[in-house]
């Protein structure tokens, strides 16, 4: 009878535990999902209104003249395919070469292995600042203006090569020497072997960088401002925001004014959109190369 009496109150006791992290998750999730529920509504809210408190989740007054704004205000036509294309071939760029040199570091082989990898850490760290780098890319390099300013720079991310090395450590090496023993050179081996194997991995890589490339301005606003990429443009338009009255409204009444605010939200969600109608694509080579690549044995 006893046991039976503590394994009822055991029972209890774990249904209520559950029931505590019910409430815990459910209180998470609200506070994690309110900001972004937040920023659409303020996007689709009449700006005068969204003047006057700023703290909801549904319009109170459904409005597009944000986003009406947004895109008369500006030609963002050309802006956005010059966004689209960097991304495309940054990303791709970008994956080729995190690729090759994760593969080269990863070989037990290679007799400065380590070193490399130390000096690459390094520069997670330590960089030469903005004024170097100015130098080196509009003195140096002359890549001013010119679309390469967009890809070259953004080649390399460290974290992704130490990421796609680990997932490729994690391989086995008898696919490599069996290879080699076939008559493969490194590069077969990498292309044929490594990259299908890595598809976790790249996809992981990919996104860091396709997000990385979309959601950049700072390297337009330094280099080339006469390749105008969406989120300068957008970035331009958030900082001219200020609060505009239609001067043909009538007298007394605040008709399709615009706020600073719900330009921002606007353009919070126009910036974001893209991402979020990719990412659902990748996600599972997402989780699976973010953890694959993280576990050693």
């Amino acid at each position: 009878m006893a046991n039976t009496y503590e394994i009822k109150n055991n029972s209890k006791g774990e249904k209520a535990f559950d029931y505590v992290l019910a409430v815990i998750f459910v209180l998470i999730i609200a506070m994690t999902v309110y900001p972004f529920l937040n920023v659409l509504a303020i996007s689709l809210n009449d700006p005068m209104d969204t003047m006057r408190n700023v703290n909801f989740i549904i319009p109170r007054v459904f409005s597009v003249s944000n986003y009406i704004y947004v895109f008369t205000e500006n030609n963002l036509g050309g802006p956005f395919v010059m966004s689209v294309v960097r991304t495309l071939i940054g990303t791709l760029v970008g994956v080729i070469c995190t690729a090759m040199l994760s593969y080269v570091l990863s070989r037990k082989d290679f007799y400065f292995n380590k070193l490399f990898t130390m000096l690459f850490i390094v520069t997670m760290y330590v960089s030469g600042g903005m004024i170097p780098e100015y130098l080196l890319i509009t003195r140096t390099l002359h890549m001013g203006n010119n679309f390469l300013v967009y890809v070259v720079p953004g080649m390399i991310w460290v974290y992704n090569v130490i990421l796609m090395r680990s997932f490729i450590e994690g391989l086995p090496m008898a696919l490599q020497e069996a290879a080699k023993i076939d008559g493969a050179n490194d590069f077969i081996i990498w292309a044929r072997i490594i990259l299908p194997l890595c598809a976790p991995s790249l996809a992981t890589v990919a996104l860091f960088v396709a997000v990385g490339q979309w959601n950049s301005f700072m390297d337009t606003y330094l280099y080339a401002r006469e390749l105008p990429t969406l989120q300068y443009v957008l970035y331009e338009i958030m900082e001219k925001a200020t609060i505009k009255i239609d001067p043909h409204a009538p007298a007394g009444t605040l008709q399709n004014a615009v706020s600073p605010m719900s330009v921002r939200m606007a353009i919070t969600v126009i910036a974001t959109v893209p991402i979020l109608v990719v990412y659902p694509f990748l996600q599972k080579y997402f989780v699976g190369g973010m953890t694959v690549g993280a576990v050693k044995d």
